[in-house]
């Protein structure tokens, strides 16, 4: 509320000619004099500020003073400092509070009660426990009429503030605008000339380092310093993967985030190659939330420019987040811009050089990785290397091996391998020794190994590389058990110190398999012909089993056996075994396509499959053991897989495993059967997903028909049934099985069975 009443006009008006207005325009032009002569003796902005502020507050008797300066790029008034407890940087909108609305009108204003007023803002006195009683504020003009900031002063100690009040701070204010504007430009100069110097240094130090970690995490941390924001990533391109990856540690393993490198605000802007300047992340469609929700931050502002390299390819981007005093600026993308120019050459440099390391890095750690010992020698035969699994198991350290010459080191007990080393050096083929001693500080190892020769590039002898197994007694466990299960199966039941071998009862899954009419297919390969088709077809069948967790018993013949739920158990035995046979079949088309090109007869097998106890362990003679499964569960999955011949199928598998299946699978229950040496009725089914609408056509209405006329052929309506079945075969003439029904319905028809019979079927072969 202005203090302007006509009563005080005409008061004041009174006084203009009198010696109290004489001496009152002589003391204010006093004052004016020692605000000039005061700020024009500093130098700095904070100088000025601190000086006008206190000659402000005393001359008008008041508690605090503040001057807000305008901030053009964010739209912002600040403050450097303040009397009182406060002493800090503010900033506030230009369009806020009292100060805001004195700036934006250009016009002073009296508040003699700061409560009253609706554009007072109330929540710094409940921050700072400052109680504000009345303001007044004037705006900072400069001579040519530009409006660089307001003065504010709270609190008058005596009375309240008034038009005389008013007149003095503008005086004064008007008195130091010029100097206040001076300082601001040589401050900004200064500035600008400290971030130049400062941008070449950075660009420096950036250019001259070559590790690809340490100078993105230099890159990230120059971006967020230099923008004033609190995030910032850099993301390369990946060209193999297509991905957008960004990097925040050294070597391998320290890629934090990748994203496809068209994702996103950073993909948006990799694919355009044009800058993006997002005030308002949440208010762009680009933008993807999903990792604020995971990661529980939250994005206000985005500013991401294009990492362009000197022959014009957009290599990456630079993403900064959340500028900490408004949106990011035209200032801030134009610095951006030329800080990743300058440095894109350094980035591709550092990730040649990354790319380089890393894969001596992958070389040298396959190497330790290796159970094997690896030792390599020059070409002069000195030991240059050694494996971690080389020293364990020689047990002597680096300064024992490494530089020593080989004929020195393999000596006395070992001197053999020196012979051979040599035989290969000579000859520059590999040399293989099975199941010989080494000898090594009075211990002995049983070792598998291997000699062979390091040829450069260029076909030039660089040395040799001797690699030995240790095949202790644990060692030939795990070469025991891994002809059976995957190796990391195997890794897993070794580590337990469980006697795995042992004989115990257990629950499992038993896989039959058996290639159909093998013997015709052999005389006509012949005897190589024969090996070299087991060998890719056990290949291929043996890979699915594993793949899905399943143990291959053995080989018997052309038939394999497998179980599913020993040496290790899981909770979807049955599953595992009907998937494996699933992608035995689609592995076994595959295969066929190739043979058919190649002019080779197809193969087609059988695969029987049951769950029931049985009893494993390892089973034999003590010159012969094998590890193996037995019981009629076994009997009735090899039943099962003879079986399917009968009923022209590929998989069958028995109700007990059919029950235990979690997942759903396109099956029909095909019959109720006696297998052979047994008395009880078993159902069975069989698993139609590798079939494709080529190789089945119309499956599901199939099944519906087929359902429908095996619930009527156990009832013995067979002419129901066989109608049912005939539907089947309109929609698959191929349908051998709806065939066998019509048949069996025929045969029925003419012999009817006796009023006991259940629709069970007997069967009669292995």
């Amino acid at each position: 509320m202005s203090n302007n009443s006509p009563e005080t006009q005409d008061k004041k008006g009174s006084l203009e000619g009198s010696p109290t207005s004489r001496r009152y325009r002589l003391h204010q032009a006093e004052i004016l004099l020692n605000v000039t002569k005061t700020v024009a003796a500093f130098e700095t902005l904070d100088e000025v500020l601190v000086a006008l502020v206190e000659i402000t507050t005393t001359e008008l008797d008041a508690d605090r003073g503040t001057i807000f300066l305008n901030d053009p790029e964010t739209s912002e008034l600040y403050s450097r400092t303040a009397i009182g407890k406060i002493n800090r940087e503010i900033r506030i909108l230009n369009t806020n509070g009292i100060a805001g609305h004195v700036f934006t009108s250009g016009e002073g204003l009296i508040v003699n009660d700061a409560y009253d007023d609706p554009r007072f803002n109330r929540d710094v006195d409940g921050q700072t426990g400052y109680v504000t009683k009345n303001i007044l504020c004037t705006p900072i003009i400069t001579v040519r009429g530009e409006m660089i900031g307001v003065t504010q002063i709270l609190n008058k100690n005596t009375g309240e503030f008034n038009d005389e009040d008013m007149d003095l701070l503008n005086a004064m204010t008007a008195q130091a605008a010029v100097i206040l504007q001076s300082t601001q430009f040589v401050e900004r100069m200064k500035k600008n000339h400290s971030q130049e110097m400062k941008f070449v240094d950075v660009v420096s130090d950036m250019i001259s380092e070559i590790d690809l970690g340490a100078l993105l995490q230099k890159v990230i941390g120059e971006v967020t310093q230099m923008l004033n924001c609190e995030r910032s990533t850099l993301f390369l391109n990946d060209e193999k993967t297509n991905e957008l990856y960004s990097q925040v540690g050294e070597g391998l393993g320290a890629f934090v985030i990748r994203i496809p490198n068209h994702k996103g605000i950073a993909g948006a802007v990799f694919a355009s190659g044009e800058t993006m300047n997002i005030p308002h992340a949440y208010a762009d469609l680009r933008f993807d939330p999903a990792t604020d929700k995971q990661s529980g931050y939250f994005t206000r502002s985005i500013l991401c420019v294009p990492v362009v390299n000197k022959a014009g390819k957009t290599i990456g981007v630079t993403q900064a987040l959340n500028k900490r005093s408004g949106s990011f600026t035209t200032e801030d993308e134009s610095r951006l811009k030329a800080f990743t120019t300058q440095v894109s050459i350094a980035l591709e440099n550092a990730k040649l050089f990354d790319d380089i390391r890393n894969m001596k890095k992958y070389n040298e750690g396959m190497l330790e990785s290796m159970s094997n010992g690896v030792i390599t020698l020059d070409e002069e035969g000195k030991i240059i290397t050694c494996n971690s699994a080389g020293f364990n198991l020689i047990q002597l350290g680096p300064e024992a091996i490494i530089n020593q010459p080989a004929e020195e080191f393999f000596s006395g007990a070992n001197a053999w391998v020196l012979e051979k080393i040599n035989k290969v050096g000579e000859t520059q083929n590999s040399e293989i020794v099975v199941d010989v001693n080494l000898e090594f500080e009075g211990e002995v190892l049983s070792v598998n190994l291997t000699v062979l020769p390091l040829i450069s590039l260029d076909q030039k002898k660089i040395g040799s590389m001797i690699i030995f197994e240790d095949i202790t007694s644990e060692k030939r466990m795990k070469s025991t058990m891994s002809r059976y299960m995957d190796p990391e199966i195997a890794d897993r039941l070794l580590g337990s110190g469980e006697d795995v071998l042992g004989g115990k009862s257990a629950v499992v899954t038993v896989l039959f398999a058996d290639i159909r009419g093998f013997t015709p297919l052999t005389e006509e390969l012949g005897a190589h012909g024969t090996v070299t088709l087991l060998n890719e077809y056990f290949t291929q069948m043996v890979e699915c089993i594993q793949k899905e967790g399943g143990m291959l018993d053995k080989f018997i013949g052309d038939a394999i056996m497998a179980a599913f739920g020993i040496p290790l158990a899981h909770d979807d035995e049955e599953d595992r075994a009907v998937r494996a046979a699933i992608a035995m079949m689609i592995k076994l088309t595959e295969w066929n396509t190739r043979r058919m090109d190649e002019g080779k007869k197809l193969v087609n097998i059988g695969i029987g499959i049951n769950t029931d106890q049985v009893v494993t362990g390892n089973i034999g003679s003590p010159k012969r053991m094998d590890y193996t499964l037995i019981g009629d569960g076994v009997n009735l999955a090899a039943r099962l897989e003879s079986g399917s011949k009968q009923y022209s199928a590929n998989i069958l598998i028995s109700d007990y495993t059919f029950k235990k299946l979690k997942g759903t699978y396109r099956s029909r229950e095909i019959d109720r059967v006696v297998v052979k040496g047994k008395t009880e009725p078993v159902c069975i089914h069989e698993i139609l997903d590798y079939h494709n609408d080529e190789t089945f056509p119309n499956m599901m209405e199939v099944l519906n028909s087929f359902k429908y006329g095996i619930e009527h052929y156990r009832k013995k309506n067979w002419e129901v049934a066989k109608e049912a079945f005939n539907s089947s075969l309109d929609l698959n003439p191929n349908d051998v099985l709806s065939k066998i029904y019509i048949k069996r319905c025929n045969y029925l028809n003419d012999n009817p069975p006796e009023d006991s019979w259940d629709g069970v079927w007997v069967m009669t072969e292995k």
